[in-house]
């Protein structure tokens, strides 16, 4: 049986190849962007699906502490939310975000277009995790936005109204923060410009964004800025268009989902298939499959399932993973299981997410007996020719924990520290990973 303790956690691999249709639990991306979509939207909203997690909780909570009126059913996924046309009932509030950078990004853009004044903050992780970003752009479309601690990180003091214009993001370390503005941008007094010079990192993301405002009634359009160059655009957000409430149903996690499908692919004859995901989807980790398949698994993507089989002969490759970094950790470990380095291109943000991911990386597969090596923004896997078991620290980072937990299925004895940092996004992952590789219960 796995180990039972709370601070670790041992996979039983299968003894035969498996076939499994797990069902995922809804996509933290979406459901934390849906929540404040409805809370900005005027009326009712119903969103079905929902995830309940660490990240997902966090939003709920400071929704609720700024005094909207959420009816919360967890056992139906399901949240109702009573919008109230860009309003925030609180003049003021302090937020407690954990370790969430959406909750924190989103809701200080949306706060920001309020009258009152508010205080977002989080654990002392988050503390390390830039903001100056968001801080710079919200400033400069007329809101009033200081650091309450150390300048460039939170917490931060927000409040006062958007007045509209323009912003400029370049290089930015996170698509969150354009996101984020897109979303409050509805909110101001006048129309907001959202300048993007050069490309953008996991722009997926902000395409997703960008297509749920319209889902909720706003409508953007992106155009060449008048320099012509290739890259750089602008997205314009008229202002009195406000967001209508709405039934909206959120899609299975993708991100959640690539556990699941990179333990078919490096398990020959394995078979999953992911329902309610595929070429629809409005999240870019579906392409993850897309990759397992260049290292040789079998894959057919429908517009709403995914099937992928594993195959026993893996190759490495060489990609630029910036548009899909969440995927990255994931591909890492699949890499120890290929012919050949894998080499994983521009991905310097991963630096700032919950870990130094690249450098807990680095840590971590050299202990399964890989030969790796980092730069700032970009690390390659030279697999052993037998991998060997070890105990994983996972830097209290969750999808370092998810992702080890695919090399225990080729990997007999490893042993997962703090398993329970899944639940930021996945509480019952390693239950339903178990129960998929080898249909018994963790």
């Amino acid at each position: 049986m796995p180990d039972p303790s709370p601070d670790l956690m041992t996979i039983i691999p299968p003894m035969r190849p498996f076939k499994a249709s797990p069902r995922i639990a809804g996509s933290k991306s979406i459901t934390n962007r849906a929540l404040p979509l409805a809370a900005m939207a005027n009326g009712t909203s119903m969103l079905t699906g929902v995830l309940f997690a660490d990240d997902t909780q966090r939003m709920i909570e400071s929704l609720q502490k700024l005094g909207f009126a959420l009816s919360v059913d967890q056992p139906g996924h399901s949240i109702t939310i009573q919008g109230l046309g860009g309003k925030i009932p609180n003049a003021s509030a302090e937020l407690f975000c954990g370790n969430s950078g959406t909750t924190i990004r989103f809701l200080a853009a949306m706060c920001s277009a309020a009258e009152g004044q508010y205080v977002l903050d989080g654990v002392e992780r988050m503390r390390q995790r830039p903001i100056g970003e968001l801080v710079t752009a919200l400033r400069a479309i007329g809101a009033t936005a200081d650091y309450a601690g150390q300048s460039g990180y939170p917490p931060v003091r927000v409040g006062g109204g958007l007045a509209g214009g323009t912003c400029r993001f370049s290089a930015t370390q996170s698509s969150q923060y354009i996101s984020a503005i897109l979303m409050a941008a509805p909110l101001a007094r006048t129309a907001v410009n959202v300048e993007l010079i050069g490309p953008v990192t996991s722009e997926p993301y902000v395409r997703m964004t960008l297509a749920m405002m319209e889902q909720f009634g706003v409508i953007s359009q992106t155009a060449r800025m008048a320099d012509n160059a290739a890259a750089n655009r602008v997205i314009h957000i008229p202002n009195g268009v406000g967001y209508q409430g709405r039934q909206y149903a959120i899609e299975p996690d993708a991100s959640n989902a690539s556990y699941f499908l990179a333990a078919a692919a490096i398990c020959p004859g394995s078979q999953v298939t992911i329902q309610g995901l595929g070429r629809n989807s409005l999240q870019g980790d579906v392409l993850f499959a897309d990759v397992l398949r260049q290292m040789g698994a079998n894959m057919m993507m429908e517009s709403d399932a995914i099937h992928l089989g594993g195959c026993r002969n893996l190759t490495g490759i060489t990609i630029n993973m910036n548009g899909i970094p969440d995927m990255v950790q994931t591909l890492a470990v699949v890499a120890l299981f290929a012919q050949g380095p894998t080499r994983i291109l521009n991905v310097g943000n991963l630096r700032v997410k919950e870990t130094d991911r690249l450098s807990a990386l680095e840590k971590e597969l050299t202990k399964l007996g890989a030969v790796v090596s980092t730069t700032t923004d970009s690390i390659v896997i030279d697999p052993p020719a037998k991998p060997h078991a070890a105990r994983i620290s996972t830097y209290d980072d969750h999808r370092m924990a998810m992702a080890f937990a695919v090399a225990a299925t080729r990997i007999a004895g490893i042993e997962i520290e703090n398993p329970q940092c899944a639940a930021k996004t996945y509480p019952e992952f390693f239950k339903d990973f178990q129960a998929c590789i080898t249909g018994r219960s963790a």
